[in-house]
């Protein structure tokens, strides 16, 4: 679903994403675990049209990000980590927009946007302002407007920042619903470690590099570590 090859991305001397390579099968969880500064903010907004890297190749769903990135970014979903909901609309205003930039016409988009709003447990806050609702609510927003286009691959980044933690864990769960039950593929950027054991499979960077990759059990072997934290920890500690 998402295809990466020698990506790099430099700030002046700071070398960001240092010619990475990743695969993300289709219907999967994939969590990216990486200390602040790892480069996974940086990843995000490559693959999601914001930077344009210095070099490398990035293709969604078969799509090139360089030589198709209309028809690639229209395969993408993004949660970004900082908000960015509209809070003087109402919760089916916000959602009726990003459906009208994606091109849904209005029947289609308010059918979606009852169903997600049933799976997401949002039915009760479609007509209240995004400003009256809690933060783990709002969170359940911007997933919901994600969704809207039915996207290949959903980008999730530091989603869960300023969460409590059965927000979190609801948040978490839903995805993770989302993928059994309709074959979404999600990418989960965090560094917290509890939310990247949940994921399939884990990926963890580190200085734009890749340290290890494979489900949460393998990577803490091949880290070295009793623990996927004692492993996260000790590869990461410079």
């Amino acid at each position: 679903m998402l295809s990466v090859r020698g990506l790099t991305q430099r700030y002046g001397t700071l070398v960001a994403l240092d010619r990475l390579d990743l695969d993300i099968p289709a219907g999967s969880f994939t969590a990216l675990l990486g200390p602040n500064g790892a480069g996974k903010s940086t990843l995000f907004q490559v693959l999601s049209g914001l930077f344009a890297a210095d070099e490398g190749e990035v293709s969604v769903a078969g799509c090139s990000l360089a030589r198709q990135p209309t028809r690639a970014l229209a395969r993408l979903g993004v949660v970004f980590q900082q908000p960015s909901l509209d809070l003087d609309l109402t919760v089916r205003r916000n959602l009726f927009f990003h459906a009208r930039l994606h091109g849904l016409v209005a029947a289609d988009a308010q059918d979606r946007i009852e169903a997600l709003a049933r799976r997401l447990r949002l039915t009760e806050q479609l007509d209240r302002p995004a400003r009256a609702l809690s933060g783990g609510q709002r969170r359940k927003v911007e997933l919901a407007r994600a969704l809207l286009h039915a996207p290949a691959l959903l980008l999730m980044d530091e989603a869960t920042v300023g969460l409590d933690p059965r927000s979190r864990q609801e948040l978490l769960a839903d995805l993770q619903a989302g993928v059994r039950e309709h074959g979404l593929t999600v990418l989960w950027a965090t560094h917290l470690v509890d939310e990247a054991a949940q994921a399939d499979r884990v990926l963890v960077l580190h200085h734009g590099q890749l340290l290890a990759d494979g489900p949460p059990e393998a990577v803490t072997r091949t880290l070295g570590g009793d623990t996927l934290e004692a492993a996260f920890l000790h590869a990461t500690r410079h």
